[in-house]
């Protein structure tokens, strides 16, 4: 008989620092719907062992010996990968000038190390998803500081320009929001937010909901979440 419990969402963990690792390791692996399945000290590791691993998620620190977490990040998720893998970046601080180009290489979000477990594993399963952790409290505050609403740059706009609804909605994204907090706010259905964050992805070239959120605060309608 076929088991009706989906497959655990297969997790590698680049840090180099074993505490690290062991922390992130013993989080993940209470969790019934995660699994660990490799752990590596830096980069290059990290790299071969995707390739033979070939895990759902990634959780990767942004700063590692060899090959660090942006360029990583960009071999498993940018749009050149031959074996895409979701890429979580882990982050010790609050602002890191690595955190914008990692997003632009394809992360699926990103979360400070002292995120509590909740969160952690939030995130793993959001990326295995297809989604993104976006949360106020994380990803969106520190997208604020390093994609300053600036005027707008021809090279950053759209092959297809954004409806008046989708441009709300992609500012709403921005904000951390819910397709459903977004359908209460709007007054529609999330499977009509559904349709439209699928259209603004496919108009922006970006995989994610982290890509539509970078577009906005760059493009100045990031809507601001409320304090």
């Amino acid at each position: 008989m076929t088991s009706s419990n989906p497959e655990p969402i297969r997790t590698l963990i680049a840090d180099d620092q074993e505490a690290v690792r062991r922390s992130v390791r013993r989080i993940l692996e209470v969790q019934p719907d995660i699994t660990v399945v490799g752990e590596a000290a830096d980069g290059v590791a990290a790299l071969e062992l995707a390739a033979e691993l070939r895990p759902d998620v990634a959780l990767v620190d942004i700063r590692m010996p060899r090959m660090d977490g942006l360029e990583l990040t960009r071999r498993l998720a940018g749009p050149g990968a031959v074996t895409p893998v979701r890429v979580v970046v882990l982050t010790t601080f609050d602002l890191d000038e690595y955190v914008y180009p990692a997003l632009r290489y394809g992360a699926s979000g990103f979360l400070l190390k002292r995120s509590g477990p909740a969160l952690l594993a939030e995130a793993v399963r959001a990326a295995a998803g297809g989604e993104s952790l976006i949360s106020p409290a994380v990803t969106v505050r520190l997208l604020q500081h390093v994609t300053a609403p600036r005027r707008v740059d021809r090279r950053s706009a759209p092959a297809a320009p954004l409806t008046e609804r989708e441009v709300e909605i992609a500012g709403h994204v921005a904000g951390g929001r819910t397709n459903a907090d977004i359908a209460a706010e709007l007054f529609i259905s999330p499977g009509t937010v559904k349709t439209h964050v699928a259209s603004i992805q496919r108009k922006l070239g970006v995989q994610n909901r982290v890509g539509i959120a970078v577009h906005a605060w760059e493009m100045g309608y990031a809507v601001s979440t409320a304090p």
